[in-house]
């Protein structure tokens, strides 16, 4: 019994940090159409590079509720990848 819980208390150290890493969300404004689409579920290559295509045509996201603007990319898509998502704010002088 003993030696059982020593062999449980070593596969939860080993495993912690596997665990415990949290992702940081993706920031939607300088993400490559490749990073979009691997990030983000229900978002293939061609939704991927139309996000990228509508930025580089109308400037950065203020919000990650914009996506919604890029066509394919509806509030239900949105809403099953925000946790994913975001969007940075540069710091001002």
């Amino acid at each position: 019994m003993k030696r059982l819980l020593k062999r449980a208390c070593a596969l939860c150290l080993v495993l912690i940090p596997v665990f415990s890493v949290a992702a940081e969300p993706l920031d939607i404004n300088s993400a490559t159409a490749d990073q979009l689409a691997m990030a983000l579920s229900g978002v293939g290559n061609s939704k991927a590079e139309a996000i990228v295509a509508y930025r580089d045509a109308n400037g950065p996201f203020a919000s990650i509720d914009e996506l919604v603007k890029v066509k394919g990319i509806g509030p239900s898509l949105l809403d099953k990848n925000r946790i994913v998502i975001q969007v940075k704010k540069d710091a001002q002088p």
